[in-house]
């Protein structure tokens, strides 16, 4: 068994998310314009903005997979789930 089939799909799922995260603001051509506007506001500041808000959601769902993932690794070993403090 090769070490890239032993990833767990809840680890490729967090990594795609956070990736999309990160590359999708990086593509300066598809919001390097002024039209639409919205409240009067440029396209180019709502759409940055709204990926503000899509990353923190896309953060908190990789967190909340990867953190379950982690339980019940960590339930099958007998070490317990993951405590509060070890956050």
């Amino acid at each position: 068994m090769s070490k890239l089939s032993a990833v767990r799909p809840a680890y490729w799922i967090a990594g795609v998310l956070l990736a999309a995260s990160v590359v999708v603001p990086l593509l300066v051509s598809t919001y390097a314009k002024d039209e639409p506007r919205l409240w009067g506001f440029p396209f180019f500041y709502w759409y940055q903005l709204l990926w503000v808000f899509i990353s923190a959601i896309t953060v908190s769902i990789s967190y909340w997979l990867v953190i379950g993932v982690e339980r019940k690794r960590r339930a099958a070993e007998g070490l317990g789930g993951v405590k509060e403090g070890d956050r």
